[in-house]
């Protein structure tokens, strides 16, 4: 058998997303705070002849978007990876995917991010920590993040991370939706909204100092999705998914990224299983409890 290697990678969350307008690059500028949370991508790799994924679900996540060939993320990072090095070495990558697909929560990225850090340790490559990184940030700009894990402030188009003070151990309840969302979409009507949807720097602080000081009130009163409008007015099924949290007693209610996985802060882990056992009763099915933040892209296993 050949030798391969495990890493596991987490989703993460905004749990500030503010969006400037677009720019000529045809990107937007991002000032966002991303918070990695206990559902995860385990990646593993072995040496091959040719690059090739396989895809199985954690539970019940629906993988049957997830492309199988070379345009999957994976197999792009792994490819970036050897033309690093100026190797033509080729993997066999298996992802099990316990993130919820096209969700808003980075199940790509973190795919990218573990297969980076897997194949640099199957091959020995010693990649350093800032190489890695930027590599990541040619991948996507939430692949960065997924490395790095725990909280961060994000600029740039979100790839420009730094790490921020984070005392709070936060509890969330997830809700996934059977149908994914098109990021661009997402984007383009927020475009057509204007700039009046665009959050300033003084959101990003109170995140922030609520995340110093712990405070659970204070960090859901500074929650904020600048796409959050724009998501709901594509897809108004988001509302009912929003009044069932705020109706089964969530601190604060928050759509993941570009949706349409929605968030509700609670204050502990108790309440987070009443109030998904309640969401589950009530219809709602997939519905999550995860906390954060977590570690980033973490070495699982050698076989």
């Amino acid at each position: 058998m050949s030798r391969s290697i495990t890493v596991r990678a987490p989703a993460k969350i905004n749990l500030l997303l503010g969006v400037g307008p677009v720019r000529d690059d045809g990107f937007h500028p991002l000032d966002t705070v991303y918070q990695a949370i206990s559902l995860y991508d385990d990646v593993t790799v072995a040496e091959s002849a040719a690059w090739s994924v396989d895809v199985e679900p954690i539970g019940d996540v629906d993988v049957s978007e997830v492309p199988l060939d070379d345009s999957n993320i994976a197999i792009r990072a792994g490819k970036l990876l050897t033309a690093h090095h100026g190797i033509g070495r080729h993997a066999a990558i298996g992802i099990s995917k316990g993130i919820p697909v096209a969700g808003g929560m980075a199940g790509g990225s973190a795919d990218a991010a573990a297969t980076l850090v897997a194949l640099d340790r199957l091959w020995d490559l010693q990649t350093t920590d800032d190489d890695l990184l930027a590599i990541a940030a040619e991948l996507g700009s939430d692949v960065p993040f997924a490395l790095i894990g725990g909280t961060a402030h994000g600029t740039g188009r979100g790839e420009l991370v730094e790490p921020v003070a984070d005392h709070g151990t936060w509890w969330w309840v997830v809700v996934p939706n059977v149908e994914g969302m098109s990021t661009p979409a997402v984007y383009r009507a927020f475009d057509e909204v204007g700039s009046d949807e665009h959050s300033g720097g003084s959101d990003t602080l109170a995140v922030r100092t609520a995340l110093e000081s712990g405070d659970l009130d204070d960090l859901a009163a500074a929650l904020h999705n600048d796409l959050q409008g724009a998501a709901l007015g594509l897809r108004r099924d988001l509302v009912v998914t929003e009044n069932a949290l705020r109706q089964a007693g969530v601190l604060a209610t928050l759509l993941s990224g570009s949706g349409p996985t929605f968030l509700g802060l609670v204050a502990d882990q108790d309440r987070a299983h009443q109030i998904r056992e309640a969401l589950v009763e009530a219809g709602h099915d997939g519905v999550l409890v995860a906390t954060g933040p977590v570690a980033g892209t973490h070495l699982v296993d050698y076989v």
